[in-house]
């Protein structure tokens, strides 16, 4: 449960209210998925501009995956109202970082 660790620590750095941050980890045949619920205030802080923070959360965190040799996905719940979820377009990151895991 490192990974769980090390994502919370960073969102509650992140976040002005650590206290609501909330992560509830589960495990299929994809690999581990961590669902991140914040206070909805911070979820501006929590995406970042043009999503480079969340984006950046996740590069951090399937580099932790691979070195355990699990692939970790995170999910943001969309507030209420909203539809979906939070996920920025991915980009060649996923290559790079399965490439070394290889």
């Amino acid at each position: 449960m490192e990974d769980v660790q090390v994502l919370e620590t960073i969102i509650k750095n992140i976040v002005s209210k650590p206290e609501l941050v909330k992560i509830d980890r589960t495990i299929d045949e994809r690999g581990v998925l961590l669902v991140v619920s914040v206070d909805p205030e911070d979820m501006g802080h929590l995406i970042g501009k043009k999503g480079a923070t969340i984006q950046s959360i996740r590069t951090i965190m399937r580099i932790i995956g691979a070195r355990n040799q699990s692939r970790i996905n995170i999910k943001i719940p969309a507030s209420e109202g909203e539809q979906g979820s939070y996920r920025p377009e991915s980009s060649n990151i996923d290559q790079k970082i399965d490439d070394l895991a290889s």
